[in-house]
């Protein structure tokens, strides 16, 4: 994007369109299941924070880890290689800012109803099996919170969730509506879905580190010790 915004390359070769397609999506697929690991982290926390320590070692998290890792790569390694494949007799103009999976199989000139259904059906796995994990961990996590006894304990076990279900919650509603859009919203106007496609890739990793920085107090000091610099 930074290329095409500042130097004016509209174009881009073809293996190095199926490249940045496969980190694309692979990489995402890998911020899901990273989400569903913070997600069972917290329900730990919260709900056992006595055993965290033991429950969650580095031996684990190191396996988890590897494991979103290995999910992203090996359901999303297909894509390219059924890519190469096609055929295309048609323009060579992609309808997108970035080489979507869903946007360059368009430019194929052949049936590609099965390769279409493949990827829809891994992003529908991949995002509804995590997204019900991660939803089932915070109902357990609020009928932990719920049952504490002070108001104040509550008020504090929710407040280490906020951030996380901030980034959650933008994350999921546009990946949700750009994967609505492909399976059926066939009317909607294109605009609109790059638009929401462009927000889905850019504004969660924009807001990671503003969301997470200001949880810790010592980078939201340091900011507002700056502020303070300025302004003064």
């Amino acid at each position: 994007m930074l290329c095409l915004f500042w130097f004016g390359a509209h174009e881009i070769a073809f293996d190095a369109c199926l490249a940045q397609m496969f980190f694309i999506h692979s990489f995402t697929a890998m911020e899901s299941g990273f989400f569903l690991a913070m997600a069972i982290d917290r329900y730990v926390a919260i709900c056992d924070p006595l055993h965290h320590a033991t429950i969650l070692t580095h031996s684990r998290l190191a396996k988890m880890g590897a494991a979103v890792l290995l999910r992203g790569v090996a359901f999303f390694s297909p894509h390219p290689i059924l890519l190469k494949q096609l055929p295309y007799c048609r323009t060579h103009i992609i309808a997108h800012t970035y080489c979507e999976f869903m946007a360059v199989v368009k430019l194929a000139c052949e049936d590609t109803r099965a390769t279409k259904r493949y990827s829809l059906s891994v992003a529908s796995v991949i995002g509804s099996s995590d997204g019900f994990f991660i939803a089932l961990s915070y109902v357990l996590i609020l009928r932990a919170v719920f049952r504490l006894p002070s108001r104040e304990a509550s008020l504090k076990a929710l407040g280490t969730c906020g951030s996380h279900v901030c980034v959650i919650f933008v994350f999921y509603s546009t990946a949700g509506f750009t994967f609505l859009t492909h399976r059926f919203g066939h009317n909607v106007d294109p605009q609109v879905h790059i638009f929401m496609a462009n927000v889905y890739l850019l504004v969660p990793p924009f807001l990671n580190p503003i969301v997470y920085g200001m949880r810790t107090k010592k980078i939201r000091d340091q900011v507002l010790n700056l502020l303070r610099v300025k302004i003064i």
